[in-house]
């Protein structure tokens, strides 16, 4: 691949071409008066250098917060704002095409969430189907993905039922995130609601979930699943619980789709711990199975854990301040030799160094501009 098939048209965006090494780099933001934020933004990232460049607006969108690539790398989905064919607004789903010179979206289509306040969505591995979550009505819903990436209608939609331990926070079920699986058999929803972690089967043939047998776990009562994610080996799932400051580990089983707990631990130093009004927003595994990291949102911390392959089980190695405010996302770059933190309050993303043999992170001293930063989505030119 040429140095010239992948310029960018943005003068900003100047790093030289190195094989396997170019990312362009999304960001999905929260939309506000306040914040100036416009929609998605895009930079481009060198694992070699390290260099990332100022973001770019891709495509104006009303708060496009989660964002999924395509394995194609033809399209990208957000949820959001959208309005309907017939002209009714509310949250939903969003397609875009993706110009790989220039990182540019295209808008493609969009469908209603069903639910409200959608806050979440994923691809599965097939690039067939999509899913997202609504935290305001506590529901999933699935999409067929045609072959020009738009999307069709919900193809299946679930409300989830109940509440949680804690009166103001867990009245109603809330869903949080959903994940499809290492081998795309299930999805999981996380509901910070219910104290749960909802199964479904996955059809990528007609978009469609149904739910599994056993049909969720039990995360610890009053915690506040959030967000997941698999260790490479697919052994376990961490999920990290927003309101209690702890990360989850289960024992995966494969053939059906269930999780057993193996242990909860605390995101916080020990100094801290007890402390109120604190939350958690993501949890990621380090490619090499032997990290894990979960980020602090209102602590403005990410807690990095040693992971044991064989048990699962994890050890508080750091707890490294975030460079910014409200950490809602942070993502590893493919290479796992850097990780992005997106901060929505301070309107920022900061660059770390993964140290490659104790997966500690070092601040690069590289911050970036991204107005109401939610989340950052890796997409590899090479």
């Amino acid at each position: 691949m040429t140095r010239a098939t992948l310029a960018f048209t943005f003068a900003a965006l100047t790093t030289t071409a190195i094989a396997g090494e170019n990312f362009l780099v999304y960001f999905g933001t929260n939309t506000n008066a306040k914040n100036g934020s416009k929609g998605i933004y895009v930079a481009r990232f060198n694992s070699a250098s390290g260099e990332l460049t100022q973001p770019e607006l891709a495509a104006e969108a009303g708060n496009p917060g989660f964002l999924a690539i395509h394995p194609s790398k033809k399209y990208l989905y957000t949820i959001g704002d959208v309005t309907t064919p017939d002209g009714k607004k509310g949250g939903g789903i969003s397609s875009f095409g993706i110009d790989l010179k220039t990182g540019k979206l295209t808008p493609i289509n969009q469908a209603s969430a069903v639910g409200s306040g959608p806050c979440h969505v994923n691809v599965d591995k097939t690039g067939k189907m999509a899913a997202l979550a609504n935290y305001g009505s506590g529901s999933v819903a699935s999409y067929a993905i045609k072959d020009d990436g738009s999307v069709s209608e919900a193809a299946s939609f679930f409300q989830h039922e109940g509440s949680g331990a804690d009166p103001k926070r867990q009245a109603g079920p809330h869903a949080h995130s959903v994940n499809f699986s290492p081998d795309n058999r299930f999805a999981f929803a996380c509901d910070l609601g219910l104290d749960k972690v909802l199964i479904y089967k996955v059809d990528p043939a007609t978009g469609k979930l149904t739910p599994n047998e056993p049909a969720f776990a039990k995360t610890p009562a009053g915690g506040g699943p959030r967000h997941l994610a698999f260790h490479p080996s697919g052994k376990y799932v961490f999920v990290n619980n927003e309101m209690a400051m702890t990360e989850t580990v289960f024992a995966y089983d494969a053939e059906k789709g269930a999780l057993t707990e193996i242990e909860t631990v605390s995101t916080l130093p020990e100094a801290d711990r007890g402390k109120t009004g604190l939350s958690t927003a993501e949890s990621l595994a380090h490619p090499n199975g032997r990290v894990v990291y979960v980020s602090n949102r209102t602590h403005d911390t990410i807690a990095v854990f040693a992971c044991d392959p064989a048990t699962g089980k994890l050890t508080l190695l750091q707890n490294v301040p975030v460079e910014g405010e409200i950490p809602r996302n942070i993502c590893l770059d493919p290479t796992g030799k850097w990780l992005i933190a997106a901060h929505q309050n301070s309107g920022t993303a900061a660059l770390f160094k993964v140290d490659q043999d104790s997966g500690k992170l070092t601040f690069t001293g590289t911050k970036v501009n991204v107005p109401g930063s939610i989340c950052v989505r890796f997409l590899a030119l090479d």
